[in-house]
């Protein structure tokens, strides 16, 4: 018996757009032949360096033994190659299309984004420099109404983050009563409910780890954000109460702890830095691929308090 094969999904083409000056410039749409806009660039076959970044390997030679040994591996940075179309009614508007496009993708005036939407609607960004492509070239590659580029770019963060950003709340002290003497009980609502110091899961479905953002909203004495990096080894950012018993963060302020690399920030909706409150050797932590169960730990003032946990996926390809 052979089996037959399934029946192919329905899926629309992957959209993509350029934006240029840090992504607050004009969107080119590079999908978008069957509209009847002129002039128009159009994407072409041959694009290179959209799935998988490079890796960097390191190694050491042994003097005794044959070949390397492994030590670790980083992913570099990324370099995509878009073929392009530009095409115009006339002499002018390929021109004028042209020094458009030159001034979006300068790379003086900031990165570009690179935004691919799937057929579910699911849409990446990568953030990339334009580095070379414009430089022309008569005969195949133009013509008086139209010319075509292989535009290259440089993505210094070779990953793709996910359009949009996943949030998880967390409540501690005292809680709304079950049964509301103002609401009836039917519909019920689910809300974030009320946690105690322990566990919680959160899932991270990129394909490699993610930074978080933390929030935490006051009154809180003490708080403790920690996961089990390693098989007996806990990684943690630890306030500890202060010896007056005043609340580290007080009730109406929200702290902030951004653990995101190049970005480690720890300070109150106020701008007051909270490095100095922190114990010592906070270990900044993120996020592993898949199923995560971090500890929160907080012991609040008089009053509710809030955990907020903001981070964004991020992908090895654009599908």
């Amino acid at each position: 018996m052979v089996d037959e094969p399934p029946e192919p999904e329905a899926w629309s083409r992957t959209q993509v757009t350029i934006t240029g000056r840090g992504g607050e410039g004009w969107e080119l749409p590079l999908t978008a032949s069957g509209s009847s806009a002129w002039p128009q660039a159009i994407m072409l076959p041959g694009a290179t360096g959209l799935d998988a970044p490079p890796f960097g390997l390191f190694s050491d030679d042994s003097p005794g033994l044959d070949g390397s040994i492994f030590r670790s591996a980083r992913a570099s940075a990324r370099e995509v190659m878009i073929p392009v179309y530009l095409h115009g009614i006339d002499r002018p508007t390929i021109n004028a299309l042209k020094r458009r496009l030159f001034k979006e993708l300068n790379p003086k005036a900031g990165p570009c984004v690179l935004r691919f939407t799937e057929g579910d609607n699911s849409t990446r960004l990568l953030t990339a420099y334009y580095k070379g492509g414009m430089e022309g070239a008569e005969g195949d590659s133009s013509g008086f109404t139209w010319s075509k580029y292989g535009l290259t770019f440089v993505a210094m963060d070779p990953w793709y983050y996910d359009e949009r950003e996943i949030s998880k709340r967390f409540l501690f002290g005292e809680g709304d009563p079950l049964l509301s003497p103002t609401k009836p009980f039917f519909p019920m609502r689910i809300a974030d409910g009320v946690l105690g110091d322990g566990y919680y899961f959160v899932d991270n479905p990129g394909d490699i780890e993610a930074w978080p953002i933390w929030r935490l909203k006051g009154p809180i004495k003490s708080f403790k954000l920690s996961t089990e990096s390693a098989p007996g080894e806990v990684s943690a950012i630890k306030a500890t109460a202060p010896a007056d018993g005043s609340d580290i963060v007080p009730s109406g302020r929200t702290l902030t702890i951004d653990t995101r690399p190049g970005r480690k920030t720890v300070a109150d909706d106020r701008g007051v830095n909270y490095w100095a409150k922190l114990d010592t050797n906070p270990t900044f932590w993120p996020l592993e691929s898949g199923g995560n169960a971090p500890q929160l730990s907080v012991v609040t003032g008089s009053g509710k308090a809030s955990v907020t946990l903001n981070f964004t996926p991020r992908y090895a390809t654009y599908a």
